[in-house]
């Protein structure tokens, strides 16, 4: 279990980490290009570049890892196991009906119970894996937009093509970092498989998950 432990903490991390600093990369990467284009340059030291960097980076991992906006996609949303968990208390007839609060709570504690350690890690790393695309996606979409307004404004004001070379060249990389996660959307469909395994352990466990499903009953009748 501390090894189970372990590794959630480490893939937590990695949901705050890489979104964070992807964030912060396009964001200087944009910051520079805008000031070359109108002439200007970034009159400060590396330290302090670095600082801001860094910080800029942890402040927006952070708020994208309390946003927690990838939990309300149509991929994570469906075919939970505590659905199942849902469905297989509702064909028990002397049970009554599971609230959604209550299977997952039930759905974790089969999970840190009985479910194997092996299971864990999986599950940790395709959960990861779907947070981090789905944010590296939705942050791509947000800067390529605006790195493309922003060219649109600056060429609308005067500036010539030659200093909107490096605004546009960043508009394209990141508008094709955007098409190719959308065009190969693995993170959808490695989370749904990941949810598939997860049930059929529970198919495969089936008196287990009745005998905790009776369990749960008993404690909270008494």
């Amino acid at each position: 279990m501390n090894q189970s432990q372990s590794s959630f903490g480490t893939y937590e991390a990695f949901r705050i980490i890489v979104p964070g600093y992807y964030f912060a990369t396009l964001l200087m990467c944009l910051v520079w290009a805008v000031a070359n284009a109108l002439g200007h340059s970034i009159d400060a030291g590396e330290l302090q570049l670095l600082l801001v960097f860094v910080a800029v980076g942890l402040i927006s991992g952070l708020t994208l890892y309390a946003k927690e906006s990838t939990k309300r996609r149509k991929a994570f949303q469906e075919n939970q196991p505590s659905l199942y968990l849902k469905t297989k208390a509702r064909a028990m007839s002397d049970l009554p009906v599971l609230e959604e609060t209550d299977a997952l709570q039930l759905y974790f504690f089969i999970l840190n119970n009985y479910i194997p350690i092996v299971f864990h890690e999986k599950i940790f790393f395709f959960g990861t894996i779907y947070h981090i695309m789905i944010q590296i996606r939705r942050t791509s979409l947000w800067f390529a937009v605006l790195a493309t307004l922003t060219t649109g404004a600056l060429a609308a004001s005067g500036i010539g093509v030659s200093a909107l070379g490096p605004l546009s060249l960043l508009a394209g990389i990141i508008w094709l970092i955007y098409l190719l996660n959308v065009r190969f959307n693995k993170a959808d469909r490695k989370m749904q498989e990941n949810y598939r395994d997860q049930i059929y352990w529970l198919e495969m466990n089936s008196e287990l998950v009745e005998s905790v499903l009776r369990k749960r009953y008993a404690s909270s009748a008494s």
